[in-house]
């Protein structure tokens, strides 16, 4: 008979685990036999979140294009409100998470997620930029309690010794969300934007309708994917982790993981990569046309290469955890992210702007690798919480972001970057007591 839960969720199928994750029958196979289409569908959100990322990071500059008032810090806190949805809601996708499954807050992620994409409609008629912000912030809401189930679920869903590097896998889908967003903006918005004879973004009080449909439109096309990938999911039996009583005990494991040091430290590390991870996307728009002296559309271009080489280079991680420990490769992705962030500070120009591409290649580790290490051998209870932290910590990227964005108007964008050079020193930092940890439970 269908619990509770399975009644809410559509079904699942049931998977015991004791205080880990669950080995299933694949011993150590990154996915178990039985249990690929469910992984499929999961690994899919990681990609339409991808979407929704990239497909806002270059439109700080079109606001501030389309409502002419508002300085650069005033137009990125559109990543704010962003970037504040995710930290809002992820303690409420654990509670989901809790007390029903991963496959409910999945749902309800989605759910909210499609439902701030259409709220953009009515923001373009109010043509108030408050309420974009309000929009974009609920449809963030659903992004963190989305990304507060997907992450541990996929840790969860197969063997624990093949878990950060399968968490990594999945994460693999995310940067060809990246590059579809970003294409989207590309081709949907920024080329349809009107432009002055220089090629720059231009658009006066009577063009401000046309330009906000034409930046509502992708949103509204995702939104309408998004109903039937939700359908598709709440109709498939999925692999439910259930080894507690489904009692919310948030404020009890969540002082259980303050004592837990890696934890902690894991949590502080993945805010400052969403902080750099933000910063260097979004600012990138500002960098490469002020170096190269090239339009908004043409630097659109070289983001594009970047997320592709973020894409790529996450194949090739996965694949070299195969061989290196993760919090070794984490390392050497921190310090050599961190080099080329002082090319782009004191070099600039052409090199710079490739250093600048070149810093998402070593990026597409962070993100994963640091949920995965900071949840080891926190077992299914600790683990559906926890990750609520570490989705908290996407916190960096509303903070960090305006930032950045007033340094730009104090002191110029090549300065500014700065700010994620100090964040790898402290993701380097993490890796490096990280494997002091894993030193000590070997010994």
């Amino acid at each position: 008979m269908a619990d509770q839960s399975d009644a809410l969720t559509g079904g699942e199928a049931t998977t015991t685990t004791s205080g880990s994750h669950a080995a299933g029958k694949g011993g150590s196979a990154l996915v178990p036999s039985g249990i690929l289409i469910p992984f499929i569908l999961l690994s899919s959100c990681f990609m339409w979140w991808g979407i929704a990322n990239n497909l806002t990071d270059p439109l700080v500059r079109v606001f501030k294009a389309v409502f002419g008032e508002l300085s650069t810090f005033q137009a990125s806190l559109i990543q704010f409100a962003f970037y504040g949805g995710y930290f809002c809601m992820a303690i409420p996708g654990a509670i989901i998470s809790r007390r029903f499954s991963y496959k409910t807050g999945v749902l309800v992620g989605l759910g909210l997620y499609a439902i701030g994409c259409f709220l953009l409609y009515p923001s373009t008629l109010l043509q108030q930029f408050v309420f974009f912000c309000l929009s974009y912030y609920v449809l963030a809401c659903g992004l963190g309690i989305l990304e507060t189930n997907a992450n541990p679920y996929i840790l969860a869903i197969g063997p624990e010794d093949t878990a950060t590097r399968r968490l990594n896998f999945a994460q693999s889908f995310n940067p060809i969300g990246s590059v579809v967003g970003i294409l989207l903006c590309q081709i949907l918005i920024m080329a349809r934007l009107p432009q002055d004879a220089d090629g720059n973004l231009s658009i006066a009080p009577e063009q401000i309708s046309e330009a906000l449909n034409i930046v509502i439109f992708p949103y509204l096309s995702v939104a309408a994917i998004l109903v039937v990938v939700w359908i598709l999911i709440a109709v498939t039996k999925m692999p439910r982790m259930s080894d507690t009583d489904g009692g919310v005990h948030i404020l009890h494991t969540f002082r259980e993981l303050s004592a837990n040091a890696n934890y902690v430290f894991s949590v502080v590390a993945q805010f400052f990569y969403v902080g750099a991870q933000i910063t260097v996307w979004t600012y990138t728009n500002f960098y490469i046309p002020e170096h190269l002296h090239v339009t908004q559309e043409t630097a659109l271009k070289y983001h594009t290469g970047a997320l592709i080489l973020f894409g790529a280079s996450r194949w090739v991680f996965t694949a070299l955890m195969k061989k290196f420990k993760a919090h070794t490769l984490l390392l050497a992705a921190s310090v050599l992210a961190g080099l080329l962030t002082l090319s782009v500070i004191f070099i600039g120009g052409t090199v710079g702007v490739f250093s600048l591409i070149g810093i998402s290649g070593f990026m597409s580790l962070m993100f994963p690798t640091i949920f995965g290490l900071g949840c080891e051998g926190l077992g299914d209870e600790q683990t559906k919480v926890g990750a609520s932290g570490l989705i908290m910590a996407i916190l960096g990227g509303a903070l960090i972001t305006p930032l950045q964005g007033l340094l730009i108007d104090k002191f110029g964008v090549s300065l500014s970057y700065a700010l994620p050079f100090v964040c790898f020193v402290v993701i380097g930092a993490y890796a490096m007591y990280n494997g002091k940890v894993e030193a000590k439970r070997s010994a």
